[in-house]
């Protein structure tokens, strides 16, 4: 098991050393969004599994109001016997209607992440101006909250899990992004600029 470990963090120090090398060669930044505690879960325990994994990730994006280079993600994974899609869409409906309201709507378009076969990106009815369309959803009525999918076979075989016995889901959302359409903050940079009277607004929320 230590071995295992020992191994997975020097190809994960090989995996940074090969992405630096063709940042610089390329001068191009590749965004990763992803953490490894969902597949060290899947090397160190047996399902089932259920997991969240907080952290901020960073990517190559034009800062403005609704993006910024780094935001801070949730990341679930959930490994069982006879997890179905259908399992993940109710999971995320249940969500959405707790986290925004009974009438919030969402909707799943087609995907692609790597570790996930399907995948999908969803999309919430905007809390901000409740679907009519506004500049942050950019007057389409609809805002992406969060990819997902069903982990990949492939996946789980190359953790030891039989994936014929046991399938599973994933997903990841942004906090911000969570915020935003919660408090209606129309301004994604007010988080990072550590403005205490914007902080205070929300100590009502404790």
């Amino acid at each position: 098991m230590v071995r295992g470990f020992v191994f997975l963090y020097f190809f994960f120090f090989f995996c940074v050393c090969i992405f630096f090398f063709f940042f610089f060669k390329q001068k191009t930044a590749y965004e990763i969004s992803a953490c490894l505690v969902g597949s060290e879960m899947c090397i160190r325990d047996r399902p089932p599994i259920r997991v969240l994994c907080p952290g901020r990730v960073y990517r190559n994006e034009a800062i403005s109001y609704r993006a910024h280079a780094f935001f801070h993600q949730v990341e679930a994974l959930y490994v069982d016997r006879n997890v179905s899609f259908t399992d993940l869409k109710q999971a995320l409906l249940l969500f959405a209607q707790e986290m925004f309201g009974s009438d919030t709507k969402i909707r799943l378009r087609p995907s692609y992440f790597p570790f996930t076969e399907p995948s999908a990106e969803m999309d919430i009815s905007c809390n901000i101006c409740g679907g009519k369309g506004c500049p942050f959803c950019k007057h389409t009525g609809w805002v992406e909250i969060l990819g997902c999918g069903m982990v990949d076979p492939n996946v789980l075989e190359l953790n030891g899990i039989d994936s014929k016995v046991y399938s599973g889901y994933a997903l990841g959302m942004g906090i911000e992004r969570i915020t935003n359409l919660k408090y209606q903050v129309k301004d994604l940079r007010m988080f990072s600029e550590n403005d205490t009277r914007f902080l205070k607004e929300f100590e009502s929320a404790y």
